[in-house]
């Protein structure tokens, strides 16, 4: 089927279910980078930084959004 998997074409499949939450993900990308000591250029071209650098950031984002998660089924919400 073609178009079916995403190896190297250009459709993106990572769309926000609300896409509302656009501007708090972003917020949350430099926020954590900023922690990680990674620098974000100023295009948010991800590109030419190190795979280690962009893995530790996607694991870091990844933490933060479930302890967000955990802390709002908790009733604890502090946003």
């Amino acid at each position: 089927m073609a178009g079916s998997n995403n190896r190297g074409g250009s459709r993106r499949s990572n769309n926000l279910i609300v896409p509302q939450a656009n501007q708090a993900l972003q917020q949350l990308k430099f926020e954590a980078a900023q922690e990680l000591g990674v620098t974000i250029p100023q295009d948010g071209y991800l590109g030419d930084n190190t795979s280690r650098e962009n893995g530790s950031l996607g694991g870091y984002i990844t933490k933060r959004l479930v302890q967000l998660a955990e802390q709002q089924l908790s009733g604890r919400s502090n946003l």
